[in-house]
């Protein structure tokens, strides 16, 4: 098989042909050749989790060591791209429609299915200058060989998130890590302890922490008005109706022709392919060995910009939580959940989730003094009585208010160069991903968890 060349084959120069000339270019031994990408390296590291003990395992080190190029705030970021379901892909067109405005390049795309690699990597090529060439990869791995591709988005499912990301920054690349973060604490506190080694920009990909909304209101809970804080509340309902949340379609076409299902299974239990594995697949929310249910996919939305809109320095400190599956009957994980936590900042949080139900809590942070209103497009300060003549309410001018993933994905690249902050870094993703950790394990075990923060450890209440 022979592979096309392009002006930017191999050689030193291949950063500059990408700077000046604007095309893509990646050469590598069957670069973009659907038979080659099917053909992952065996014998793929990864720990045994433990789904009764809430334990991910110690990732093994990576395969490639390296420190990445710093980048300037003129210089071009060229992306890898691992994990193309539904948001994955989204994260692909996203790169490619605003490719010229962030002055960045996807070169580089994985997944375990080869039909999402097939279709992904035609999307990128369409109306690209000729001789464009995308690194088409099964294995991760092989993506963050590649000394070209600085930054990577992780949008696989929730058990992989945290061994690709640690991975990724210890191969030298930035990553955007889709919420949650982690499917256990003790994977996520190896990436957070990754993320400091290597001091690379890790984005978690909980897009309403640029919302502006949330931003105002941190403004105004730092400027004391509120007062002390006192409780927290937020919730994430929907109702699926009879097709059931998460009931995603299945490709009939899908098996291990062409579906690497060993790679895709990583450290969660070994399980042959059989009737229920495009099931598992397509729709692996509705299966704790590879999900948290609503604790992972809605509940992040909420705490998220809550958290940071707090400060997002306080850890859980106590945290109940209770689930039911009183309506579905088709998966493992609860369809309605409640939460309560005690925070180290001496108030309470309160979740509440639904897939069967869309009637929600009103979302709000109460103070001693005044409490914020956060349900609309800008923030509503409505003061506490007894300071009715000492606070001054009203509604928070808020400039573009709204969350989505654009805004987002840019955030992550301006912070990559050192023009900003991150909107939701490794600090604020920790905290809440504890605080979603350890709803999980008390929901599982029927009782409440106290955390200790410095020891990074939890037991029963």
């Amino acid at each position: 098989m022979t592979t096309k060349k392009t002006m930017a084959g191999s050689g030193a120069n291949r950063r500059d042909f990408f700077k000046f000339a604007g095309v893509v270019g990646v050469l590598a031994k069957g670069l973009g050749q659907a038979d080659d990408a099917q053909a992952a390296p065996a014998g793929l590291p990864a720990p045994k989790a433990n789904v009764k003990k809430f334990v991910g395992g110690k990732f093994p080190k990576g395969t490639v060591m390296a420190k990445g190029r710093v980048l300037g705030a003129n210089d071009r970021i060229l992306i890898g791209h691992i994990g193309l379901g539904g948001m994955g892909a989204g994260h692909v067109m996203n790169s490619k429609k605003t490719a010229k405005d962030r002055n960045s390049q996807s070169i580089a795309l994985c997944d375990v299915y080869s039909t999402r690699l097939d279709k992904w990597k035609a999307a990128l090529l369409e109306g690209a200058p000729e001789g464009t060439a995308v690194q088409a990869e099964k294995d991760y791995r092989k993506i963050l060989e590649n000394k070209d591709v600085d930054a990577v988005f992780v949008a696989t499912p929730e058990h992989w998130h945290c061994e690709i990301a640690v991975h990724a920054l210890d191969a030298g690349k930035h990553a955007y890590v889709q919420k949650p973060m982690a499917r256990y604490l003790d994977e996520a506190f190896q990436l957070f302890d990754a993320q400091k080694r290597t001091n690379k920009i890790v984005q978690i990909g909980s897009q309403g922490t640029s919302d502006p909304k949330y931003h105002a209101a941190r403004d105004v809970i730092a400027s004391g008005k509120l007062g002390p804080l006192v409780s927290a509340q937020s919730s994430y309902t929907r109702n699926a109706g009879p097709a059931g949340e998460w009931n995603y379609a299945i490709d009939a076409d899908a098996g291990p022709d062409n579906l690497d299902w060993a790679m895709w299974l990583g450290s969660a239990a070994k399980r042959p392919w059989d009737d229920d594995s495009k099931a598992r697949f397509f729709r692996y929310r509705k299966y704790r060995d590879y999900s948290a249910g609503i604790l992972g996919d809605l509940m992040p939305h909420r705490i998220h910009p809550l958290l940071f809109a707090m400060g997002g320095k306080d850890w859980p400190l106590k945290v109940h939580c209770v689930g039911t599956k009183n309506i579905s009957t088709d998966r493992e994980v609860s369809d309605s959940i409640a939460v309560i936590a005690e925070m180290e900042g001496g108030w309470t949080f309160n979740f509440v989730g639904a897939t069967v139900n869309e009637q929600g809590l009103q979302e709000m942070v109460r103070g001693y003094k005044a409490t914020m209103y956060l349900g609309g497009k800008e923030p509503e300060v409505k003061p506490e009585r007894p300071f009715a003549e000492e606070i001054e309410g009203g509604v928070v001018a808020v400039k573009d208010s709204g969350e989505n993933h654009i805004k987002h994905e840019a955030n992550w690249l301006d912070a990559i160069r050192g023009l900003k902050p991150a909107n939701c870094p490794m600090d604020l993703g920790i905290r809440a991903q504890a605080l979603i950790s350890l709803a999980e394990i008390s929901e599982g075990s029927g009782r409440g968890v106290l955390f200790d923060p410095a020891k990074r450890s939890w037991k029963y209440a």
